[in-house]
Parts: C-alpha cells; structure tokens; sequence
C-alpha cells in the first residue's frame, strides 16, 4: 500500500517542490494538492489521507487551526517558512517540522520517520493478556533483545524517546522500541491516557494534579494544553 499524500500550501513553487520531492518515493502517492485549508478541509474529510504536507500562513485559516479542527488528523509534516511555531506544531504531535527553503536530504529524514509511522500503524497490536486464573493483566516488550511480561497494574507512566517509549514501572524502567501512538493501541483506554506529546499515564497512579501537572510517584509530569481538558475529565470520571 503507497502512502497516501496531501500538499496544502498557498504558493504554487512550494507544491512543486514537494511534489518533484515526493516523485523519488515509489511508496508514496500524491492525492491532493490545495492553495488553502478550506479546500483541504472538504478533501479529508471525505478522502483518505495518511500524510499531510501543511503550511502555515495561509489565508482564511492557517495550518495550525485547520490541524486542530481535525478530529482524526493524518500524520502531518509542517513545511513553513517560519520557526516560530514549531513548539506549538509539536504540541499538536505532528511527524516533523520541515523550515524552508527544504532540502531533499532532510526531506528524506522526514519521510523516513513517516514510513516507520505508518509501518507502526499498520502492524497488528500486540493485545492485553489476562490469564483464565489471574485477574492480572499484561504485555510482553521486548526489551534488549528479549519478551519481558509487564503487568499493567505495575505500570505508572510512560515516556516517549523520540523512536522509543521508556515505561516506568514501580520497579524498574524499561526501555523498548515504540512509540507513544503504538502503545496506546495495546493498552486500555480506561485505565491509560494521554496527558502530553511525550507522556502516556497510568490513571490510577494518580496522586494528584496541581496547575498543569500530575503527581504519579513523587514525579511531576505536565499536562499539554491541548490534553488538559480531556485529561482532568477523565480522571474525573474514573475517580467518580
């Protein structure tokens, strides 16, 4: 299966820069091309798209408020001129941020975290064990080289290390080669939530939330803004 891809951007050149790019890749395919984020508004939303090529600075509705109106965004790659707001591109947990005029080399660095992405999505997810005559739920990692069973309940946070997710258990860290997207597949969503780009938490081991924080062993891990609102609601509702 190619990648599917859209080019949003409000100048011509910069599409055809991507375009004769994206050519050198036989596992991708162009599907759209759009000058503003109200057309490719009506494309999404009716066309599968796994990943977008998005500007900023257009007009009507730039690239980030169109990202964020997205229920089900794609995997996205920012192609801005601009620096600014790639803290706030990254908030928003997109692939990459790409600051023009782009070079194929970290063109390719892109595409090679984009192929991974969709190598990660595709795979089949690893399910949640319970054993007939345990209540104890688990997952194997493999961890250097070897399965390790983690129990769920031992579970307090996970970290996301760029290609890697370090979980932090009550008795040890574990480090293995994932990514925040794929453990959130294998992990129940009643029990696990998203708090920030690079932090998954186990609801239970909550402590306590202060500001924008949470305290899940003594450690506070902060809570993203654009997560703040759902988190504290769920942890809300679990709690009673």
């Amino acid at each position: 299966m190619k990648i599917r891809c859209q080019i949003v951007d409000d100048e011509p050149l910069a599409i055809n820069v991507i375009k004769k790019f994206l050519d050198q890749f036989q596992a991708s395919e162009i599907v759209s091309t759009c000058e503003n984020a109200l057309d490719a508004f009506s494309f999404i939303s009716e066309n599968q798209v796994d990943l977008l090529f998005l500007d900023i600075n257009m007009p009507t509705l730039n690239g980030l408020d169109f990202l964020k109106s997205l229920k089900h965004p794609p995997l996205v790659i920012i192609t801005s001129a601009y620096r600014d707001y790639a803290v706030e591109g990254f908030e928003l947990n997109v692939l990459d941020y790409l600051v023009k005029p782009i070079s194929f080399q970290r063109f390719l660095k892109a595409m090679d975290k984009a192929n991974a992405a969709m190598r990660e999505k595709n795979a089949p997810a690893q399910p949640v064990i319970t054993m007939p005559d345990s209540t104890k739920a688990f997952i194997f990692l493999k961890v250097d080289k070897k399965m390790v069973k983690v129990y769920l309940d031992e579970i307090l946070f996970i970290e996301s290390l760029k290609d890697y997710v370090k979980v932090r258990t009550v008795y040890e860290d574990l480090i293995t080669h994932q990514n925040l997207n794929g453990m959130a597949k294998i992990l129940p969503e009643d029990s696990f939530i998203r708090i920030h780009k690079s932090y998954t938490i186990s609801v239970d081991k909550v402590k306590s939330i202060e500001g924008n924080c949470v305290e899940i062993a003594s450690q506070l891990l902060p809570i993203g803004r654009n997560y703040r609102k759902e988190v504290k609601e769920h942890i809300l509702r679990t709690s009673g």
